[in-house]
């Protein structure tokens, strides 16, 4: 396996040569520039995981401006590469000008040998361990759920949910299929003290019942026949975070209270340890099933359904949040505009009124399916009714709405639709805007033009 790469940059050619012999023996892959006038096109071509600058050159042998330049176009490309200076002098201030610039360490010139590998070997270090927590804020950031909403609906949901978020109480979510559960999950475990903590996610009627201890608790070498190696469980991967059970009325009776016994003492063993293992862990359960009918018919143990629901809330069909519809198709086709490299997309009026007048039996996974499927096929920047494969009975019933219209100008019209955009937004003009399938500037634009409103008025 081929070690780091070294980009060395020094206008003498026996100190290039020196600096290529030694790098080489400790491992490195060397390459060799006499200025930064030719590092410049070469970095733009190619990769190195370390820099290392003569900071003076013939133009000028003491000052070292050239080098301060050179790491000051290098700040200005935004190139993330660790950078150390070398010079011949001692200069204390050229050294902090390096340092302010982004050098990350300074070396003399002759270099010890050692000092040299040790350096470079940390500057390397620093990049892995700076690029290893870049890429962990960007999962987490990647985690953080985007919820969109406008209704009242969900505005009493997230203001509960946003009142327990920080408890350390479990919450369990009831609802449809679609729903958006499992988003509402992660939302809230984002805002609680273990939000830098796993967040552990299982979907319990996908987990054999053969399995399911070995899945949640874990297991040892040779515990059972096809138990070859240590698996650590569920349980112990969410220790100090968030633990959230999707589909928790699947779980089998016979392990329901294994399950049970673990919320009840807090701890478990492994499956062929008989070390005791404790469970620091928040649990979040979501269920679309009816645990009234399930603890009647013998399926569900009540006594598990009382540690599951320590805080209970249903969410939303989609049907019962009409207002957010409009809103979230729009963010759909923005998502998925942007993934599949269509981000000018917009929804028209009309399709925007065909949706908000559908059941939506999948909910928001539904809403979010049929709109990839409008970006994709999508032949033109406006989204229509044609777009949509709904039912027949949907698009009959807009049209045949549309026809019953009295004949009256375009103007007249205008302003109708106007009016009750704004009633059905209680005067709220971006909700208006929304409903209208037009930009808020363009429906001051109309206000001012029919006198709704006197021009600079917002």
């Amino acid at each position: 396996m081929a070690g780091p790469r070294i980009l060395v940059i020094e206008d003498n050619r026996e100190i290039r040569l020196s600096a290529h012999f030694v790098l080489e023996d400790f491992g490195f892959q060397v390459e060799t520039l006499d200025n930064p006038a030719l590092a410049k096109p070469w970095l733009q071509q190619h990769s190195a995981d370390l820099i290392l600058l003569d900071m003076n050159y013939e133009r000028d042998t003491t000052s070292g401006e050239e080098g301060l330049e050179f790491l000051r176009w290098l700040k200005q490309q935004g190139l993330d590469v660790p950078l150390v200076a070398m010079t011949a002098w001692t200069n204390t201030e050229l050294v902090v000008k390096a340092m302010q610039l982004g050098a990350g360490d300074f070396i003399e010139k002759p270099w010890n040998n050692q000092r040299l590998h040790q350096v470079l070997q940390q500057q390397l270090h620093l990049q892995q361990l700076a690029r290893g927590n870049r890429a962990l804020q960007q999962r987490l950031e990647q985690e953080q759920p985007e919820l969109v909403w406008r209704s009242d609906a969900m505005n009493r949901l997230m203001e509960q949910l946003t009142a327990v978020a920080a408890s350390e109480a479990s919450v369990l979510l009831t609802g449809e299929n679609g729903t958006g559960k499992s988003h509402l999950a992660r939302w809230v475990h984002s805002k609680s003290a273990r939000a830098t903590q796993p967040f552990i996610a299982v979907n319990m009627g996908a987990i054999p019942e053969s399995l399911f201890e070995s899945e949640m608790f874990g297991h040892k070498k040779g515990a059972f026949t096809d138990a070859r190696e240590n698996r650590i469980g569920r349980f112990e991967l969410a220790q100090g975070g968030s633990l959230f059970l999707d589909e928790i009325a699947c779980i089998p009776v016979a392990q329901q209270s294994k399950l049970l016994r673990v919320l009840e003492s807090g701890e478990f063993e492994m499956l062929g340890s008989s070390q005791t293992l404790r469970a620091d862990v928040r649990l979040l359960s979501a269920t679309n099933g009816d645990f009234t009918q399930l603890i009647k018919d013998g399926q569900f143990r009540q006594d598990l359904y009382y540690r599951l629901n320590t805080l209970e809330f249903r969410v939303p069909a989609l049907r019962e949040r009409p207002e957010d519809i409009a809103v979230l198709a729009n963010y759909f086709i923005r998502k998925h505009g942007q993934r599949y490299r269509k981000p000018e997309l917009t929804l028209s009026g009309c399709a925007q009124k065909l949706l908000t007048a559908y059941c939506w039996p999948g909910n928001i996974r539904e809403l979010s399916h049929m709109m990839e499927r409008a970006v994709l096929l999508a032949r033109t920047s406006e989204l229509t009714s044609v777009e949509f494969n709904l039912p027949a009975n949907v698009s009959n019933a807009i049209a045949a709405e549309s026809q019953s219209l009295p004949m009256i100008t375009l103007d007249d019209a205008e302003q109708q639709l106007i009016r009750q955009a704004l009633m059905q937004a209680n005067n709220n003009k971006q909700q208006a805007a929304d409903l209208l399938g037009i930009t808020k500037s363009s429906l001051y634009r109309r206000l001012e033009k029919y006198g709704f409103i006197s021009p600079g008025d917002n």
